[in-house]
């Protein structure tokens, strides 16, 4: 207690809050000129498999030995509705002898269409002659703004060759039309949604909190004080993201930038909801502001540390993940996490401490004898203090504990059986909306030629100089996922090594198409073997993105049953530290793994039921754990603690209801506003957002008005002075007037 009274006179004592202030500004001001802001250092093409993946491994091979073919492929789609004419077949031509010429930034490769007369590309018309599809490769070194400059110069080359702006006009218009598809224009767009999103996304959360908030506690200066706290952090937060970013010790990309934003102003505000709640509660018994707030600050600090610290190490087990993605996201969420919480500990109380109790108004919090004398300075008559008869959740929640354990466990049981039926998908093409350009594209393929044009497999094999190319071409051409088989085609480094280019019948990026990957690789294995070459396993290699979102999906799996079971373990960890109590552990850790499950099952269900998605992306259970776990045992720890302090003084059944009751309206607001601000990334128009904030959003609120408010304080009830063990119960004996069990 001493400690931490120590600690609230040193940030928010009458003269220091002012020192605390002048610190963070400065602290702000210098970074920020010193180091560039995170959105400066963004890389948007970094390389999510590890190096001894398979399919990287193939991609070396490839790039080795079939260089004319190892770019990353954008695909062309031309279409003209009712046949293309010669004339269009003319400037496709004269399109390709001038990017021959005069190639594109980052170009690797085109075909030699611009040495053809117009009549041979006649024959890879579809087959109503509307479209024809055309590849332009690309270093595969080039990000995505880089590959987005390099098409928008390549369409300005086609609009002046054309005399018109094929990419904008609409397909089935009549016109001639150009859609850019493939991994490069998959790549471009998923980059440009990601971009338009960041704004979108800023300004939507901060109206959204700010609302809230408004609501909440109806005073402008209150409203303001965490904006400004979480303000303060994102300026102490991007430019050491982007020094760190700079000097090449981390990778960030833009949905973490995004995911970041959201979790600062949700998190962000959580934290410092925590802290005002208690100081208004104060304020109404301490007529002293300096007192009430150093004992706001005694009360909270504790567990907003411990909430913060348990997010914190939550996020940082992302580190574990071989996935790039995934462990890109660890440092930049548990930095922001860590200074936000030190913003909430330091900053909010120097800011509570210098608008004092103007920082409600005009609802000013006051001590009764405040009220009595503020009205008696106005000639009004004393205010009678009102008996309050309404009892609250927390008298239900200890006369009927059997009841609401049942019933909750019930419901939740049942939403989380759902979860057991979800489908994953790792298409990205999915997430896109259906007007985005290279959507547009993969679907006028489909429709006119074979979906796995828009993204071949390369098959190699080293022969060891034993004959058989063609036989195994015929073994791939006849197995039954297989359209399309090229001739061999010989390496330009090592003649044994012979590569073929597979189309599949299927969507490339389908989970169907690469769970075929291994069967594939299987029958070339057999081929070898069968024509007696040794070690088969280590001659053979699959590259393309069919093969490399296999490897996806297998590495993502391998992460979520390495982080989820860790993140636990630390969980479980930090809480028997901090309650020293292990069967309070173990109920707190099982309710929100079971908040979970039923968060998932449920957003399944709107999701799958109510939005129509036949699947959801593989990587959101992971990311969806990692929040709702971490940020769901916050309300938790918070309201917990309050428990456990006051069953040092009173009943338990006392203290639960007391502390039910009271923690619940700052825990409620605290939910809605992070819920809320999960739920705006359900606006934006990337699937793999959407579903993420649909289903963090739920848990979330699943938290805060069953797992809190019932659950957890009922299984305490049930338990009764058993929850402490091993550690003392402090039991204080129990009043006639508190409310037994029936």
């Amino acid at each position: 207690m001493k400690r931490m009274s120590g600690y609230g006179k040193w940030v928010a004592g009458g003269k220091t809050k002012w020192v605390t202030l002048l610190v963070w500004i400065a602290v702000v001001g210098a970074l920020s000129m010193l180091w560039p802001s995170v959105n400066s250092q963004v890389i948007n093409n970094a390389s999510n498999l590890p190096e001894d993946s398979q399919s990287v491994r193939a991609s070396v091979v490839a790039e080795r030995e079939f260089p004319a073919g190892s770019g990353v492929p954008a695909l062309l789609v031309w279409h003209r509705e009712g046949g293309m004419s010669e004339e269009d077949l003319i400037h496709i031509t004269a399109v390709y002898a001038k990017l021959a010429q005069q190639p594109l930034p980052h170009q690797n490769f085109v075909p030699p269409l611009g040495q053809l007369p117009p009549q041979a590309l006649k024959a890879s018309l579809s087959e109503d002659g509307s479209t024809l599809v055309t590849p332009v490769l690309f270093d595969k070194n080039a990000d995505s703004d880089q590959l987005g400059e390099a098409l928008t110069q390549m369409k300005q080359l086609i609009g002046t060759e054309t005399g018109t702006d094929p990419s904008a006009a609409k397909q089935g218009g009549g016109e001639l039309s150009l859609r850019v598809s493939g991994p490069v224009g998959i790549s471009v767009d998923a980059t440009g949604l990601f971009k338009n999103a960041d704004v979108s996304l800023l300004i939507a959360t901060v109206i959204l909190v700010l609302v809230f908030l408004l609501l909440i506690y109806r005073s402008p200066i209150l409203a303001l004080i965490p904006l400004i706290a979480v303000g303060f952090a994102y300026g102490v937060t991007s430019p050491l993201l982007g020094k760190m970013a700079g000097e090449g010790w981390i990778t960030v990309d833009s949905q973490a930038v995004s995911i970041m934003t959201v979790l600062l102003f949700g998190a962000g505000t959580d934290y410092c909801l925590f802290m005002i709640s208690r100081f208004r509660q104060m304020l109404k018994v301490e007529e002293n502001k300096g007192r009430a707030l150093l004992s706001a600050i005694t009360h909270s600090s504790g567990a907003i540390a411990m909430s913060g610290f348990t997010v914190v190490l939550a996020l940082f087990a992302l580190l574990l993940a071989k996935y790039g993605a995934y462990h890109r996201f660890a440092v930049p969420f548990s930095v922001s996490i860590l200074i936000m919480g030190i913003a909430s500990l330091t900053l909010v109380p120097a800011l509570l401490a210098i608008f004092g109790r103007t920082s409600f108004f005009p609802f000013v919090p006051r001590t009764p004898q405040m009220e009595i004398d503020r009205a008696i300075a106005k000639g009004k008559p004393a205010p009678q203090p009102k008996p309050s008869r309404r009892k609250g959740i927390g008298h239900l929640v200890v006369t009927r504990p059997w009841a609401i354990v049942g019933v909750t466990v019930v419901v939740l049981g049942i939403l989380a059986s759902f979860s057991g039926g979800i489908k994953f998908t790792y298409d990205i093409l999915s997430s896109f909306p259906k007007d985005m350009e290279s959507r547009e594209g993969f679907d006028t393929i489909g429709k006119q030629f074979s979906p796995g044009e828009l993204a071949p497999a390369k098959l190699m094999v080293d022969t060891q100089g034993i004959a058989g190319g063609e036989d195994l071409k015929v073994i791939l051409g006849g197995l039954s996922y297989v359209d399309v088989v090229s001739d061999p085609q010989q390496g330009a480094v090592d003649k044994n090594i012979v590569g073929y280019d597979i189309e599949f019948k299927a969507n490339p990026y389908s989970i169907e198409t690469m769970n075929h990957i291994p069967a594939l690789q299987a029958t070339a294995e057999q081929a070898l073997v069968d024509a007696g070459i040794e070690n088969a396993e280590d001659k053979v290699w699959i590259s393309g993105q069919t093969a490399t979102q296999y490897d996806t999906k297998e590495i993502g799996e391998r992460d979520t049953d390495l982080i989820i079971p860790v993140v636990i373990g630390m969980i479980t960890l930090l809480l028997l530290i901090y309650l020293r109590s292990v069967v309070a552990t173990i109920y707190l850790v099982a309710t929100v793994i079971l908040s979970f499950f039923s968060a998932l099952g449920l957003g399944w269900i709107i999701i799958h039921y109510l939005l129509g998605a036949d699947a959801i992306q593989g990587a959101i259970p992971l990311y969806s754990f990692v929040f709702l776990v971490a940020l769901g045992e916050d309300y938790n720890i918070f309201m917990i603690s309050n428990i456990w302090k006051k069953r040092k003084h009173m009943p338990l059944k006392q203290a639960i209801a007391d502390g039910v009751n009271e923690t619940g309206s700052v825990i409620t607001s605290a939910g809605l506003i992070l819920a809320g601000t999960f739920a705006v990334l359900a606006s934006l128009p990337i699937q793999v957002l959407v579903q993420f904030g649909i289903i963090t959003a739920i848990g979330v609120l699943l938290d805060t008005f069953v797992v809190r408010p019932f659950l957890v304080p009922a299984i305490t009830v049930l338990f009764g002075r058993h929850a402490f063990w091993p550690g003392k119960s402090h039991e204080v004996s129990e009043a006639p007037a508190v409310n037994r069990e029936p």
